[in-house]
């Protein structure tokens, strides 16, 4: 057994004017804004992004398909650049109040603040089907608007296991006449969404899905098709599915708010620029809107930078005046 170094078992506390959890679009764009307003604000990255498998991220203005990754590493910079810190690690445990949040580290490391930014985002629960996740991001897809453009005129297989589903058909019929959903899960489908279908000319192929099917491509995994149970395959080009977008609220409930409940499961709920019920708290991005692409989450993030300050010009306007009676 290795015995740590005292000086790996030392941990510290920082105090900031503003802490944001989340070093995505949403979190970084805060933290930019807080910075130009000369705010000690710290961003606590634990480098997971949602998109990271895709190969671009689209509708960003004037950047239209840059690398996610590229796209953070130039967030980061920029934030960094007016002066704020970002500080890669987990945050496991959020307690206190305003003007007196800490944060509790993976690391051991402890972070004081006077305002909190939850922009921890989500997770895509996939389906349960073989070579979904090995696909993801690329042959198989949810959004139309993030990359149904790339996939326009192919071929497109929808596999049906959400109510979801049947709304995500009919956007990707406006970008190809050949799409079919496979009813790998039977109650997904209505009556009615039947009916649509057959007036839009999908296709529904009643069947389970063995696999989604897989071949080598240059070393990388590329689709092959989808396999039924009963042996048969539907030859498609992208594959969509419709994930289960499981919000990270887990810090939010320890601080003591409560998730509410939206149409597809727990989110943060805010008000106007991202305050939430806890005072000294807003959220932003997919932690508190689970549709928002790329550009709403940096909006979002804009907004809650420019409330957090104006809050704390506030509360210092409100020292500096009981100071003087």
């Amino acid at each position: 057994m290795t015995i740590p170094s005292a000086s790996e078992n030392i941990s510290t506390t920082t105090e900031y004017d503003v802490a944001i959890v989340g070093g995505g679009a949403a979190g970084l764009s805060a933290a930019t804004v807080l910075a130009r307003s000369l705010r000690n604000v710290v961003v606590i990255d634990a480098g997971q992004p949602r998109n990271a498998p895709a190969a671009g991220a689209h509708n960003v203005l004037g950047q239209d398909g840059i690398s996610p990754l590229d796209l953070l590493g130039r967030g980061r910079a920029e934030a960094t650049g007016y002066g704020a810190e970002i500080r890669p690690g987990t945050v496991v445990d959020a307690a206190g109040s305003v003007d007196d949040f800490t944060l509790r580290l993976s690391s051991g490391d402890v972070v004081k603040a006077r305002r909190l930014i939850l922009a921890t985002g989500l997770v895509d629960e996939l389906p349960d089907i073989p070579g979904v996740a090995e696909l993801w991001g690329h042959d198989v897809l949810h959004c139309p608007y993030c990359h149904g453009y790339e996939v326009r005129g192919t071929r497109i297989v929808q596999i049906a296991t959400s109510p979801m589903s049947a709304h995500q058909a009919l956007m990707f019929r406006q970008l190809s006449e050949q799409v079919t959903v496979i009813a790998h899960d039977p109650a997904a489908l209505s009556a009615d969404d039947r009916e649509h279908f057959t007036a839009t000319g999908i296709d529904v192929v009643d069947a389970r899905v063995e696999r989604v099917r897989t071949r080598d491509d240059d070393g990388s995994a590329r689709l092959d098709g989808v396999l039924l149970s009963d042996g048969g395959v539907v030859e498609a080009d992208a594959v969509v599915v419709s994930p289960k977008f499981v919000v990270r609220g887990e810090l939010y409930e320890r601080l003591g708010g409560t998730l509410d409940e939206g149409p597809m499961g727990g989110l943060v709920g805010t008000g106007p620029m991202g305050e939430t019920a806890l005072p000294g708290v807003w959220a932003v991005g997919n932690t508190t809107t689970v549709h928002a692409m790329v550009t709403v989450a940096m909006g979002e993030g804009v907004s809650a930078g420019a409330a957090v300050n104006a809050s704390l010009v506030m509360a210092e306007l409100d020292d500096k005046v009981s100071a003087l009676a």
